[in-house]
Protein backbone atom coordinates (compact mmCIF):
# COMPACT_ATOMS: atom_id res chain seq x y z
CA UNK A 1 0.00 0.00 0.00
CA UNK A 2 0.83 3.48 -0.46
CA UNK A 3 -0.27 6.42 1.86
CA UNK A 4 0.06 9.85 0.48
CA UNK A 5 -0.31 12.97 2.79
CA UNK A 6 -1.17 16.57 1.70
CA UNK A 7 -0.82 19.83 2.92
CA UNK A 8 -1.21 23.45 2.16
CA UNK A 9 -4.94 23.63 1.02
CA UNK A 10 -6.55 27.01 2.87
CA UNK A 11 -8.65 29.81 2.46
CA UNK A 12 -7.07 32.81 0.01
CA UNK A 13 -8.40 35.81 -1.85
CA UNK A 14 -8.60 35.59 -5.70
CA UNK A 15 -5.44 36.35 -7.39
CA UNK A 16 -3.33 35.08 -4.35
CA UNK A 17 -1.19 31.52 -3.96
CA UNK A 18 -1.00 28.59 -2.75
CA UNK A 19 1.10 25.63 -2.59
CA UNK A 20 0.28 22.20 -2.54
CA UNK A 21 2.26 19.60 -1.10
CA UNK A 22 1.50 15.67 -1.02
CA UNK A 23 4.45 12.91 0.04
CA UNK A 24 4.21 9.30 -0.46
CA UNK A 25 5.02 6.48 1.69
CA UNK A 26 4.84 2.53 2.09
CA UNK A 27 5.19 0.62 -0.97
CA UNK A 28 6.37 3.35 -3.01
CA UNK A 29 9.19 1.40 -5.02
CA UNK A 30 7.88 1.65 -8.46
CA UNK A 31 5.87 4.64 -8.17
CA UNK A 32 5.27 6.23 -11.90
CA UNK A 33 3.30 9.41 -11.84
CA UNK A 34 1.63 11.94 -9.38
CA UNK A 35 -0.29 14.64 -9.57
CA UNK A 36 -2.98 16.01 -8.88
CA UNK A 37 -7.74 16.11 -9.27
CA UNK A 38 -9.53 18.22 -8.23
CA UNK A 39 -13.53 18.09 -6.93
CA UNK A 40 -15.75 21.40 -6.60
CA UNK A 41 -19.05 20.67 -5.27
CA UNK A 42 -21.94 19.27 -7.22
CA UNK A 43 -18.99 18.40 -9.90
CA UNK A 44 -17.29 15.23 -11.25
CA UNK A 45 -13.57 14.62 -10.38
CA UNK A 46 -11.21 16.54 -12.65
CA UNK A 47 -7.65 16.29 -13.40
CA UNK A 48 -5.75 19.32 -12.30
CA UNK A 49 -2.17 18.40 -13.50
CA UNK A 50 0.20 15.03 -13.62
CA UNK A 51 3.99 14.65 -13.53
CA UNK A 52 5.95 11.24 -14.74
CA UNK A 53 9.01 10.12 -13.02
CA UNK A 54 10.98 11.63 -15.87
CA UNK A 55 9.23 15.14 -15.04
CA UNK A 56 7.05 15.56 -17.98
CA UNK A 57 4.31 17.49 -16.92
CA UNK A 58 0.43 17.89 -18.34
CA UNK A 59 -2.03 20.23 -17.13
CA UNK A 60 -5.93 21.14 -17.26
CA UNK A 61 -6.37 23.62 -20.02
CA UNK A 62 -8.33 25.73 -17.22
CA UNK A 63 -4.76 26.00 -15.07
CA UNK A 64 -2.17 26.08 -17.95
CA UNK A 65 -0.03 29.08 -17.37
CA UNK A 66 -1.29 29.87 -13.40
CA UNK A 67 -0.50 26.42 -11.91
CA UNK A 68 3.07 24.76 -11.57
CA UNK A 69 3.87 20.71 -10.94
CA UNK A 70 6.77 20.02 -9.86
CA UNK A 71 8.49 16.49 -7.76
CA UNK A 72 10.94 15.73 -5.76
CA UNK A 73 11.68 12.09 -6.43
CA UNK A 74 14.24 11.48 -3.37
CA UNK A 75 11.42 12.75 -1.27
CA UNK A 76 8.59 11.09 -2.77
CA UNK A 77 6.55 14.39 -2.87
CA UNK A 78 4.90 16.02 -5.39
CA UNK A 79 4.14 20.01 -5.41
CA UNK A 80 1.50 21.96 -6.84
CA UNK A 81 2.06 25.63 -7.09
CA UNK A 82 -0.96 27.33 -7.93
CA UNK A 83 -0.74 31.51 -8.62
CA UNK A 84 -3.93 33.64 -9.70
CA UNK A 85 -6.10 32.30 -7.81
CA UNK A 86 -9.75 32.36 -9.29
CA UNK A 87 -13.16 31.59 -7.42
CA UNK A 88 -13.58 28.47 -9.59
CA UNK A 89 -10.19 27.19 -8.40
CA UNK A 90 -12.21 26.13 -5.39
CA UNK A 91 -12.47 22.79 -4.47
CA UNK A 92 -11.14 19.57 -2.53
CA UNK A 93 -7.70 18.91 -4.44
CA UNK A 94 -6.48 14.68 -4.18
CA UNK A 95 -3.01 13.87 -4.94
CA UNK A 96 -2.41 10.69 -6.98
CA UNK A 97 0.01 8.47 -7.29
CA UNK A 98 0.76 5.03 -9.85
CA UNK A 99 2.46 2.79 -9.18
CA UNK A 100 3.73 -0.57 -10.71
CA UNK A 101 2.85 -2.44 -13.92
CA UNK A 102 -0.74 -2.28 -13.25
CA UNK A 103 -0.67 1.59 -12.76
CA UNK A 104 -2.49 0.83 -9.51
CA UNK A 105 -3.88 4.10 -8.22
CA UNK A 106 -3.30 5.72 -4.96
CA UNK A 107 -4.88 8.14 -3.66
CA UNK A 108 -4.40 10.94 -0.37
CA UNK A 109 -7.36 12.39 1.51
CA UNK A 110 -7.96 15.51 0.12
CA UNK A 111 -7.56 19.51 1.13
CA UNK A 112 -9.47 22.17 0.20
CA UNK A 113 -8.60 25.17 -1.09
CA UNK A 114 -11.06 27.73 -1.39
CA UNK A 115 -10.76 31.21 -3.19
CA UNK A 116 -13.26 33.96 -2.17
CA UNK A 117 -14.08 36.60 -5.06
Amino acid sequence: QVQLVESGGGLVQAGGSLRLSCAASGSIFSINGMGWYRQAPGKQRELVAGITSGGSTNYADSVKGRFTISRDNAKNTVFLQMNNLKAEDTAVYYCYTNRGTTYTKYWGQGTQVTVSS
